[in-house]
């Protein structure tokens, strides 16, 4: 396939005078039937929940947010304590509810837009990205002890998001500041479990799709050993390290957005090995064996990797085509601990052998986001039947969210 059969990529939902978004890819945007598809939308002025129906085109706003957007991590220069947690909001697709953070109230909504306060954050705490269990009884919430982001953005930040000048985990490890896995009871709102992680920025957690016993989670921006500090599961007693050095496997390699596979046999992660080239990789947690595939050296532009319910992956960056002299973009986000460059420009598909370690890179279309800041980042997920990819891109002035279909791919 040449750049001429590429798709034109569809509006789903966004206007140039306003911003709209997915949600976080660790949580699906679909309802489990595809009819209806969440976003966060700043139409109002300040960030908001809403829901489109794919077949009507009807629009609904769930959150009733005023306050902007709260500081969390990545929205370092959000409003502490006040404003909607962008970075908190997840889906339980099987029942349309949704779950996010307004200020310090743990709050849950369904399509009738009624709002119920579950529980409140931890005075002292930041927060990240939240997720909800399968079974939709469960949600769990990281925090970190708030002194990681005790800074003030305006003089001490730096780039487009006012991230801090210092290393976050350099903080958290010389400090000893601790992170914490809050897990609540989505009916009653009683925090059933908190377990302390000392010496860690916990910033992505995400439930064993059978089994809510289990958690996984990360340290973010690691400092140090990132190949082998990023990934990490909490059965419910142990803390497991999810990445061990051997062979090709470095410490100081770089290690990034893991996720699970449906049937939570396997991790799925991507990265880069020290002074090497990028891969894609796969954990089975059942025998503790890696499948960690090379990329071409080319394949050098930094992007995320989801995957649908048939073990597809799809990608919004990586790809491209060969003798392909990418646009010149400068992004402050660059600086950031990984090793790639924010300018990939397309949506792809991969299908992968993992044994034989073999991709198949099929390009669907060009996404041509700007990557500027967390929003803007494509962060590409199938819909549950698996023909469609939803994305968010701003290729203009404002984010918007998009689709492209893959069954003629």
């Amino acid at each position: 396939m040449n750049q001429k059969c590429l798709q034109e990529k569809q509006l789903v939902w966004g206007s140039e005078e306003y911003n709209t978004q997915l949600l976080y890819f660790t949580s699906s945007s679909l309802s489990a039937d595809d009819k209806r598809i969440y976003m966060i939308c700043d139409s109002q002025g300040s960030p908001n929940v809403i829901v489109k129906d794919l077949e009507t085109g009807e629009i609904r706003q769930l959150s009733q947010n005023t306050e902007g957007c709260l500081k969390s991590y990545v929205y370092f220069n959000g409003n502490p304590e006040k404003g909607l947690g962008k970075a908190s909001v997840c889906l339980d697709a099987e029942r349309d509810i949704v779950y996010y953070i307004q200020g310090n109230d743990i709050c849950k909504v369904g399509m009738d837009g009624q709002i119920q306060i579950l529980n409140q954050i931890p005075s002292g705490q930041m927060t990240a990205f939240s997720h909800v269990s399968r079974d939709g009884n469960l949600l769990c919430i990281p925090t970190t002890d708030g002194r990681c982001l005790d800074y003030d953005p305006g003089t001490e930040g730096y780039g487009l998001d006012q991230r801090p000048i210092y290393d976050i985990d350099g903080r958290v490890q010389e400090e000893h500041l601790n992170s914490y896995l809050h897990v609540y009871d989505t009916h009653t709102g009683e925090e059933l479990k908190r377990v302390t992680v000392p010496d860690c920025w916990i910033t992505h957690v995400q439930f064993h799709p059978k089994d809510p016993d289990k958690i996984m989670y990360n340290h973010e921006w690691a400092s140090f050993d990132c190949g082998i500090r990023r990934m990490w599961l909490y059965d419910g007693k142990n803390h497991i390290r999810l990445r061990t050095p051997s062979g090709e496997r470095r410490a100081d390699d770089w290690v990034c957005h893991e996720m699970w596979s449906d049937d939570g046999n396997y991790v799925i992660y991507h990265g880069a090995l020290a002074g090497g080239p990028a891969f894609v990789g796969r954990l089975d947690i059942r025998s503790m064996e890696y499948s960690e595939i090379p990329l071409p050296s080319e394949y050098n532009a930094y992007g995320h990797f989801t995957m649908d319910h048939e073990g597809n992956l799809v990608c919004d960056g990586y790809f491209k085509f060969p003798d392909e002299i990418k646009k010149v973009r400068e992004n402050s986000t660059d600086n950031g601990p990984d090793p790639h460059k924010k300018d990939g420009e397309y949506i792809s598909v991969q299908k992968v052998d993992w044994e034989k370690k073999e991709i198949t890179w099929i390009p669907l279309c060009r996404h041509e986001s700007d990557w500027l800041g967390q929003d803007a980042h494509p962060h590409a997920i199938y819909n549950h039947k698996g023909d469609r990819v939803y994305f968010s891109s701003r290729n203009t002035a404002k984010v918007k969210v998009y689709c492209a279909d893959v069954k003629n791919s």
